[in-house]
């Protein structure tokens, strides 16, 4: 069975010799045998157990309450616990970590497409960027909203086909103009529009809004600020 020095046992576990005299004067990591010289020798079992001291410190906890774990009757089911809460915690620190990152691409991707970078720009892209999310949600729950509808409609024009009930379909396009003014209506209430121009976030009426020429991200308007006509950036507005 192989003996080891504490010169060897602090190189393959990474720490320094005086880190493993000090365990072994906390009573945390003892030697299995002592030459007569005095010198420490260390078994395989010992190495394993220094391995577990030094990621269980990797983890921050203080040496008493390691020295705590390692004296339960079963450590290895505290161990097992903090292992779990590790993972999740670096899950979440991924996480955090990624969406960093996509709202710095973002960023990028927005300030590429500005002429002038000042620090009003910026702050159109950032706050476009905070809104992201709740414009998607927005989108998809009116997509989500518009569904029973379009399942109402093609089952109306089946029917009108295959049986002639042309007024169930009539039924259909009469309730379905109310239900599209409820929803641009909807639409319009959650949404704001970042001017390019002067930067000011402003709401347009609803008959601007619902006939601008538009693409997925803007809308041609009349900023109520600068009066400048042009693609106003569009985000989502505060919850109230």
């Amino acid at each position: 069975m192989p003996k080891y020095t504490t010169g060897e046992i602090a190189k393959l576990c990474d720490v320094t010799v005086r880190t493993v005299q000090y365990y072994d004067t906390r009573g945390i990591l003892e030697p299995s045998e002592l030459t007569e010289g005095g010198r420490r020798l260390y078994s395989d079992d010992d190495l394993h157990k220094m391995k577990i001291i030094c990621f269980l410190r990797d983890l921050g906890l203080p040496i008493d309450a390691i020295s705590q774990i390692l004296s339960e009757e079963d450590p290895s089911s505290v161990i097992s616990l903090l292992l779990r809460q590790q993972e999740e915690d670096l899950k979440t620190e991924i996480s955090e970590r990624q969406e960093k990152l996509t709202k710095l691409e973002d960023l990028k991707r927005g300030l590429s497409s500005t002429q002038t970078i000042s620090v009003d720009s910026i702050g159109d892209v950032a706050y476009s960027i905070s809104g992201k999310k709740k414009l998607k949600k927005l989108r998809r729950n009116i997509i989500l909203a518009g569904i029973p509808n379009t399942i109402f409609q093609w089952t109306a024009i089946a029917l009108w086909i295959t049986k002639g009930w042309w007024w169930l379909f009539a039924i259909q396009m009469i309730l379905s103009i109310p239900l599209a003014f409820i929803t641009t209506r909807y639409y319009h209430k959650h949404t704001l529009y970042i001017c390019p121009h002067c930067h000011k976030i402003f709401k347009p009426n609803y008959k601007e809004m619902l006939f601008a020429n538009h693409t997925p991200t803007a809308r041609r308007l009349t900023c109520t600020e600068c009066k400048t006509v042009s693609f106003c950036v569009e985000t989502a507005a505060p919850e109230e």
